[in-house]
């Protein structure tokens, strides 16, 4: 074959290869995201089932507001995270979705007083807000060529002081404190949406070399997961209207 043939031949091959490339990438991050979107409905729709039946039943609101059980729903989705960090890479991929939507319900669970303190027509409004917001974020951090990985340990080390000003607030409790942490809240889990969204491009390529496909889209959904929770809840604090 002659050199030139031989070119575009390998060219062609080329274009090939990173159509099929983008193609499976595309088909990645739909599924992060599907992933993502079904555990926000299946987190929603747990936490108005609960908070409605609750609001009607003080023994219920006892029972799970005000006895022990209360730690056990604020503790248990903590301790699900840490398991499925530390436990994905041994976990089937059957195991790691089960425990996706355990999670998803403890979360609802969780949330369910959001819908018991919160009015349902601000919970809507200051939805669409994050989502609006999620989606913005989340679409420049996919498209970028900026590595964000800086803005990422910063933005991480800015969780760190989030956490500590909470503790902080909890003990003395302070209004303009609170409004403090959830204008920077907002403004830190939008940066890291963006962030997040590009490194989940990443994990791609090292599930299509590891065959750990179906576990890095869950990864990757619950990460985002979390980013749109804490920034619709900061959110909420900000714009919210009490019932």
């Amino acid at each position: 074959m002659e050199p030139q043939y031989q070119d575009r031949a390998h060219h062609g091959a080329a274009q090939v290869d990173r159509a099929a490339y983008d193609e499976g990438l595309r088909q990645f991050m739909l599924k992060v995201f599907n992933y993502m979107t079904l555990a926000l409905a299946v987190t929603g729709a747990v936490a108005f089932g609960v908070a409605s039946y609750a609001k009607g039943n003080p023994e219920v609101q006892q029972f799970l507001f005000a006895s022990p059980m209360r730690w056990v729903i604020l503790l248990a989705p903590l301790a699900l995270i840490f398991f499925m960090s530390f436990r994905i890479h041994k976990m089937s991929a059957g195991a790691a979705q089960a425990t996706f939507w355990v999670y998803a319900v403890l979360m609802g669970l969780w949330m369910s007083i959001i819908f018991m303190v919160f009015q349902l027509g601000s919970i809507a409004m200051v939805f669409a807000i994050t989502s609006a917001m999620f989606g913005g974020m989340s679409l420049w951090g996919y498209t970028t060529k900026r590595d964000l990985t800086g803005m990422g340990n910063f933005l991480m080390m800015g969780v760190w002081g989030l956490i500590i000003a909470i503790v902080i607030n909890l003990i003395w409790p302070s209004g303009a404190l609170m409004f403090a942490i959830s204008v920077i809240g907002v403004l830190i889990f939008a940066g890291l949406t963006a962030y997040d969204t590009q490194k989940i491009k990443a994990m791609y390529n090292e599930a299509w070399d590891s065959g750990t496909y179906t576990k890095a889209a869950i990864m990757g959904a619950l990460t985002l997961y979390l980013d749109f929770i804490n920034m619709f809840i900061f959110m909420l604090h900000l714009v919210g209207g009490r019932e």
